[in-house]
Formats: structure tokens, C-alpha cells, sequence
């Protein structure tokens, strides 16, 4: 249990903390000011510190180079004893556990940190053994060049030796690399150490600099976890090194460890800015539930495939309006877009669907034609449309709908002429849509709200929980409401995210349900407000940050999002667990 660093917000992995000292430190961080070594056992025995609040005392340790035999460090194991002050362990990738610390210091990094595959492996085997809300401290690793990575892996804790070091060899450290300082012609930096000629400028200097480039890099990444767009910043900013960006795209490869960690929404942008914005959780997790999840209610109509707009949601978009105004709403229509994938018309105010700006140059690259195509032919195999018609101009998107319908044997109807907002191309829509029935407003409202739920609680989940004899609209798009028989409210659509917000009733319903229900477990009492995490006893693994979760204990039945991911509500000690939105005493 650890009583002095609490996590007060979250960027997937990434986290800002609190190191709960005399005087509180936020993270992630530099430790040298804070953090006090004990001591090694490897020359002497030495006694239990006495430790105190001003600072985290690491106690006494062996610490193992990488490479270390596995039984070698089982045989020279440290039993930790438990204290009441603010303490550190020192533990190793393969040997980590918990010891009731509240910062856990991980042996031999200099040994993993440069290699991408090593560095990912080191920081979960370590993450994944030791409590969620406790510090990790990666020690003698940290540049201003490498920072923003460790942090984003999940490291709270570093310090200033690696920079220290390279300052007293006369290395000049930025956030894109290093300089010898003979071969500065001036000082590209306005830190208190860079306010001299540069003749004047020597290695006490560049200790300092390189010092309050490191801080300022933290700074920087701190104020991106809080707008929840580190990721953003890390796909540029790793491109300086190549381990780091070998390290990042590493840990988008171990799905289980990102994917549980990064919220369902975000108020923040998403910027699709390279193609490794394809590999992000956001864009995989979106195109899996649209492909998996989503069930079409409208493909007894015609599919109408457009293009994306720049304006979200695209409905709201001039071309889109005219491609309707055309159509006269007598297809059902999916949008076709880099790097989202597919967007049927229901979902294009969830999260990140009107949430994403990209990179527009009218050039699709091979893994863009590759990765849309792709789910647009996931998505084709699940419906059964009587007819395709692609209003998609002929750059990238007409090559994506050939691609995805090669080896389906759905016969597509082309009907754009030089661009689809022109006169031409507009007619050619209208005139190909001739004799087709409209989808009517209450129809394409009540396939929103299921296909919402489908997308977000599960496969088949709009039928469960807004069942066709049992269920009425109420509201215009996008603020519609879900009522029951007796007029009783189930859920809201929540317009900034796209998202269903559900009602005591709506929870019971949803319980009561062959869906499977995110449960969170509590103790005998009614929360209001927040539960925060010494109330939780146990919560379903699947849950992730922003999901909508039922909460239920011996006294209370409650419903609300969650804050963060299961695994991490069951584990920790401090800190909110699920922002409730209704509760009521049993």
C-alpha cells in the first residue's frame, strides 16, 4: 500500500502524480532533490534507515546490471521490510514484485534504455508487477532528447546524471540531439546558463544548461499529459533518435498494455500526422468496433459511400450537405477516411470520429489505401446491402472501393464526374438513387442510438437495450433521449463524444441484459459524487478510462464513468476510481 504518491491524471501510460512529500512534488520528474539512497548491500550490511517526509528514501538495495541471470537475482533478493516513511525499492524487469513501496527504482536501465524491444519489455514486466499508483524511477537514462518517451512508456521519475555527465564532456544537449560545444557558433537557448557569448560558455555551464533543458522538456510533457495529447507530440518528437522511435512503435504493437490504459474520448484533437497515427489505439479500437461491434440497421437501403470532410461532424460539412441534398436521405451513408477508416453516418459524433484532424494532400500512401480498404471490406462482409453506389472522387478513394470489394462480388455503381460536389457528379447521385425509398428521421435517429450502444457496450447491445416494442425517441439529433414504455429516461447522447450516458434505469436495464455489464464492486456505503479508489473491492478487467460502468455494493446501486482502467481501480489506494453520475440506496 503506498500512502505517499498518488496519480491525479492519466495520457494513456503516461501519468502526472503526486509524490505526497513535506513539500509535494508533481510528476513525472526529476528526483534528485527528493530522492535519497540508502545504500548498497553488495560491500556492507547496513541498517534500516530512519527515513523521513521531506523525502523517499530508497532502502537498501542490490541492484543488477541487464543480462543478469534470472536465479542470481532470485538468490540475492532483498527481503523489504515494511516502514512508515516515503520509501523506494530497487527491482529488476525480472524480478519485480510488490513491496509495499511507493517508488520502485529499476536496476540496470542503462542497459535497456537505447534499445526499443528491451526498453518496452523492461518498463511492463516492471509496470505490470508492482501497484498501479506507485512511481517508477528509471535512474542515470534521462536526456531532454529521450524524456517525453520514458514518460509516455510510463517511467514518473528520472534524473539529471546522464545530463550532468555530458554537460562535464562538453556535450550540449537539446530535445533534438547533442553538440560539442566547440562547434556552437552560438547558444540556441534561452535558459539562465545560455545568457553569455559563447566564448564565454564552458562545461560548469553546460552542466546547467543541460540540467534546465531536461526540466524544461519535463515541463513541456507534463502540459501535453494534461491536454491528453502526448501522443501527438511523441510521434514528432521521437523521430530525433531512432531507438525512441523504434520505442514507441514497439509499445503500439503490445496492444494489451496501451489499449488498457488509453480512454475510450478525449476532449483533445487527435492529429493524424504520419502514418504511425494508424497504429494508435484510438484509430485501431474504432475501426475493430465498427468491423465487430457495429450492426447496420439501415442496409435495407442502398449504401452510400462518400468521402471524409474537413469540417466534423461531416454532416455539418458543405459537401456533405450537398451530397444529401442530392440523395434526399435514400441512402444509408458511410463516410471513407484516413485514418479512421470507416465512418457509418451513426458514429460520426463518436469519439474519435469528429475528434481527428489530418494531414490533407490529396495522396493516399500504400499503408493509408491498405489499412482503409481493409476495413471497408471487414465492414462489407457483415452487411447485406442491395446495392453500393461509391460517390468517391477518383483520387485514392475509388481505388480503396475496388480494393475492398475485389474479391466480394458487389457490384458498385460509380457516380462522381471529375469531383462529387459538382454539378455533374451531384446528378449523377440523384439520378442514381431514382425510385429508391427516403429513411425517415425517426428511423435514422433510433439506428443512432442503438448503433451507439452497439459500438461502445457491445455486439447486439441496441437491441437489448432499446428494444423496437419497448423503447421511444425523445429530443432532436444530436441531444436524443431513450425512453422506456412507462416514459422513463434510459440513456442521453452525449454530443461532445458521441457516447450514451445512461440512467439508473438504463443501468438496470443493461444489467438485466445478456450484455456484458462493466461492473465495479464497492464497499457498504452510497456514493456520491466520486468513489474513490480505498472503496473499490473489485472491478471487471475490461473496463477502461471513460467507460460507462455500473457500481454496485451491499448498500448502493450507481452508475457513471470510469476514471481509470479496471485492473488499476482494484490495485489502487488513493486517487477517484469512477465519477458517478446517479447513485441510490438499496
Amino acid at each position: 500500500m503506498t500512502d505517499y504518491f498518488e496519480v491525479h491524471e492519466r495520457d494513456g501510460a503516461a501519468r502526472i502524480g503526486e509524490l505526497r512529500l513535506a513539500d509535494p512534488v508533481v510528476t513525472p520528474s526529476l528526483a534528485d532533490d527528493v530522492v535519497t539512497d540508502a545504500g548498497s548491500l553488495w560491500n556492507t550490511e547496513r541498517e534500516l534507515p530512519e527515513g523521513d517526509e521531506e523525502q523517499v528514501t530508497v532502502l537498501p538495495h542490490r541492484g543488477f546490471p541487464s543480462g543478469t541471470a534470472e536465479e542470481v537475482q532470485e538468490s540475492f533478493a532483498v527481503d523489504y521490510p515494511e516502514v512508515d516513511f516515503p520509501s523506494g525499492v530497487v527491482v529488476s524487469p525480472d524480478t519485480a514484485a510488490n513491496h509495499g513501496a511507493d517508488v520502485y527504482v529499476v536496476s540496470g536501465a542503462p542497459g535497456f534504455v537505447g534499445h526499443g524491444s528491451a526498453f518496452r519489455d523492461a518498463v511492463i514486466d516492471v509496470r505490470e508487477a508492482v501497484p498501479d499508483d506507485t512511481a517508477l524511477y528509471l535512474s542515470g537514462v534521462a536526456t531532454p532528447q529521450n524524456v517525453a518517451t520514458l514518460v509516455y512508456a510510463g517511467v514518473d521519475l528520472v534524473d539529471g546524471d546522464r545530463a550532468v555527465v555530458h554537460g562535464t564532456q562538453g556535450r550540449y544537449l537539446t530535445t533534438e540531439g547533442e553538440h560539442d560545444i566547440a562547434d556552437l557558433d552560438e547558444l540556441p537557448c534561452a535558459c539562465p546558463a545560455c545568457q553569455r557569448p559563447v566564448s564565454e560558455f564552458g562545461r560548469e555551464e553546460c552542466v546547467e544548461h543541460n540540467v534546465n533543458a531536461l526540466q524544461a522538456e519535463l515541463a513541456r510533457v507534463r502540459g501535453r499529459i494534461r491536454q491528453g495529447r502526448l501522443r501527438d507530440y511523441i510521434e514528432g518528437q521521437a523521430r530525433h533518435e531512432a531507438w525512441t522511435t523504434a520505442a514507441f512503435r514497439e509499445f503500439d504493437q503490445q496492444w494489451s498494455y496501451v489499449e488498457e490504459r488509453t480512454p475510450v474520448e478525449r476532449d483533445s484533437l487527435l492529429l493524424a500526422a504520419s502514418e504511425d497515427t494508424l497504429r494508435r489505439v484510438e484509430i485501431q479500437r474504432f475501426a475493430d468496433r465498427v468491423t465487430s461491434r457495429y450492426t447496420p440497421r439501415l442496409d435495407d437501403y442502398p449504401l452510400l459511400l462518400v468521402p471524409c470532410s474537413a469540417r466534423k461532424p461531416y454532416s455539418d460539412s458543405q459537401s456533405h450537405r450537398q451530397f444529401q441534398d442530392a440523395a434526399s436521405y435514400r441512402g444509408h451513408v458511410v463516410s471513407m477516411t484516413s485514418p479512421i477508416g470507416v465512418v457509418p453516418t451513426e458514429l460520426e459524433l463518436t469519439y474519435p470520429a469528429q475528434h481527428y484532424d489530418s494531414v490533407v494532400t490529396g495522396r493516399w500512401t500504400e499503408n493509408e489505401l491498405d489499412f482503409v480498404s481493409t476495413v471497408l471490406e471487414r465492414y462489407l462482409e457483415r452487411t447485406d446491402y442491395p446495392r453500393v453506389i461509391a460517390h468517391v472522387p477518383d483520387e485514392g478513394y475509388e481505388e480503396i472501393v475496388r480494393r475492398a470489394t475485389a474479391d466480394l462480388d458487389i457490384p458498385v455503381e460509380f457516380t462522381v464526374e471529375d469531383h462529387p460536389t459538382t454539378d455533374e457528379s451531384l446528378g449523377e447521385l440523384n439520378a442514381a438513387l431514382a425510385g429508391e425509398d427516403q429513411i425517415w428521421v425517426q428511423e435514422r435517429e433510433a439506428a443512432t442510438l442503438r448503433a451507439v450502444a452497439d459500438f461502445q457496450f457491445g455486439e447486439g447491445a441496441g437491441d437489448r437495450l432499446f428494444p423496437e416494442d419497448d423503447f421511444t425517441l425523445q429530443g432532436r439529433y444530436p441531444k436524443l433521449q431513450a425512453l422506456d414504455g412507462d416514459g422513463e429516461q434510459l440513456a442521453a447522447l452525449v454530443p461532445q463524444y458521441g457516447t450514451l450516458s445512461l440512467s439508473l434505469a438504463g443501468a438496470r436495464t443493461w444489467v438485466e441484459s445478456d450484455v456484458p455489464t462493466k461492473r465495479v464492486e464497492i464497499d457498504a456505503f452510497v456514493p456520491r459524487g466520486n468513489v474513490l479508489a480505498p472503496g473499490v473491492v473489485d472491478a471487471d478487467d475490461s473496463i477502461r478510462p471513460g467507460d460507462e460502468v455500473v457500481v454496485e455494493g451491499p448498500e448502493a446501486f450507481a452508475v457513471g464513468r470510469a476514471v481509470v482502467h479496471g485492473s488499476a481501480m482494484a490495485d489502487a489506494t488513493r486517487g477517484v476510481a469512477v465519477d458517478v453520475r446517479h447513485s441510490e440506496e438499496k
